[in-house]
């Protein structure tokens, strides 16, 4: 049963695999009970960058390709999918989507899913690797003054 959620009681913006919602490249989710209690009890809101942004489920994985997020936002870092792709205008674009959210309904804090090109906080992948930093949706949050935690 679907109850309707009071935005004025929301806290967070939480990545929507980590919800249970099969949004991951690989059309799968990362479900996190804890997580998915916040949205239950209507203090969280899932969302998906890389969907908000265009990208379709399932799509080809990609990554940042040096650098950040940071980087990426700021024109010096791609993020390009395993065929060779050019997926960064659809990260920059989801990452605006995202902060037009969390403008709109006055958020200030985040709970994202690590390792993500988009979501990742402290942690992406590069080259099948973990390497720190921040995902391209996590760093424009930073930016902006939202809290951001991973997952």
């Amino acid at each position: 049963m679907i109850r309707p959620v009071k935005i004025s009681h929301t806290k967070y913006l939480i990545s929507a695999c980590l919800c249970g919602i099969p949004c991951r490249y690989d059309g799968k989710s990362a479900k996190d009970k804890r997580v998915e209690k916040l949205v239950r009890s209507g203090k969280a809101i899932p969302f998906c960058p890389e969907v908000l942004g265009g990208l379709s489920i399932p799509r080809d994985k990609a990554e940042i390709t040096q650098g950040e997020g940071k980087d990426v936002m700021d024109g010096s870092a791609s993020v390009i999918s395993r065929k060779g792709e050019d997926f960064t205008p659809f990260f920059i674009q989801g990452s605006l989507a995202s902060l037009a959210m969390a403008k709109k309904f006055k958020i200030k804090n985040a709970r994202m899913k690590n390792n993500s090109p988009s979501c990742g906080c402290g942690w992406i992948k590069r080259n099948g690797r973990r390497v720190k930093g921040d995902g391209v949706t996590t760093a424009l949050f930073k930016q902006e003054g939202i809290r951001v935690v991973p997952r």
